[in-house]
């Protein structure tokens, strides 16, 4: 099984959208992903968590996580979201950088533009590497 591992810098925004949708969207028997941060925050971003749960999508409870050593080394792919030289380069994983606006401190009709930006971007992810569920499970919006 592949593990994805969405990283930005507070592990409080981006990462844990991304995280999120693609944990709802891919095949859990073909990947999974986690969200992590180079400096991660006390607790997710709570327009974050507004803006997820208006599409039933619970982030209340999430918590940020370091991007550590141990936890990279699980990686098949890392995608990172503006921490920029803060995310490491690690040897025999492949890496994105998806450029997206933080929403920390955003007002909440900007944060619904990322999170669906995300979306889409996780959606093509999915696709693109043969882990979707199948039929049926795209995000209606």
């Amino acid at each position: 099984m592949d593990t994805v591992i969405f990283a930005c810098v507070h592990s409080a925004g981006r990462s844990q959208i991304a995280a999120a949708w693609f944990n709802r969207l891919a095949d859990p028997a073909k990947a999974t992903a986690l969200s992590a941060g180079t400096r991660p925050g006390a607790h997710v971003h709570p327009e974050v968590v507004a803006a997820m749960s208006e599409v039933s999508v619970d982030l209340s409870q999430a918590k940020p996580q370091l991007l550590s050593d141990a936890l990279a080394r699980r990686a098949t792919l890392l995608v990172t979201m503006g921490c920029g030289e803060e995310c490491p380069a690690l040897p025999r994983v492949q890496r994105e950088d998806w450029l997206l606006e933080d929403p920390k401190g955003k007002p909440i009709e900007a944060v619904r533009q990322i999170r669906d930006e995300i979306l889409k971007r996780v959606e093509h992810l999915i696709e693109s590497r043969g882990w979707a569920r199948g039929r049926g499970t795209r995000v209606r919006r």
